[in-house]
């Protein structure tokens, strides 16, 4: 088995809330804000070319979104470096999830993919 050093030198972490005066419960439109950091903790930097992510509904309905950077930019990152953003989606149920991985290139042109752990959207008081 190969490993890769590199995917597990940036570390992503999540946080998500639901966005109740861009949502419309009665057209089952509900809008989530999702923060996201990425952090090198490697020892080169990277660049975060793409991402793609895999957003799922309560019902299972399934939206992929790929495409270049993120909130259009295609941050370098330092050893030790952070970038922070922040970003929407829609989803047709009060509760689903989201997960990815983020396209990286380090400085010497090794490409890997730095996957992003699944996280729940829920609009409030919809979980017990």
């Amino acid at each position: 088995m190969t490993t890769h050093p590199e995917r597990d030198s940036i570390e992503i972490k999540t946080a998500c809330r639901f966005i109740p005066e861009q949502s419309d419960v009665e057209a089952e439109r509900y809008v989530f804000a999702y923060h996201i950091t990425i952090r090198n903790t490697g020892r080169v930097s990277a660049q975060l070319m793409s991402r793609h992510w895999i957003i799922t509904d309560a019902e299972g309905a399934v939206q992929e979104v790929k495409g270049a950077g993120v909130v259009g930019q295609q941050p370098v990152l330092q050893p030790g470096e952070q970038f922070e953003y922040t970003s929407g989606c829609t989803i047709a149920s009060p509760v689903g999830t989201m997960k990815g991985s983020y396209q990286m290139v380090t400085e010497d042109g090794t490409h890997f993919d730095a996957p992003i752990a699944e996280f729940t959207l829920a609009m409030p008081r919809t979980l017990h």
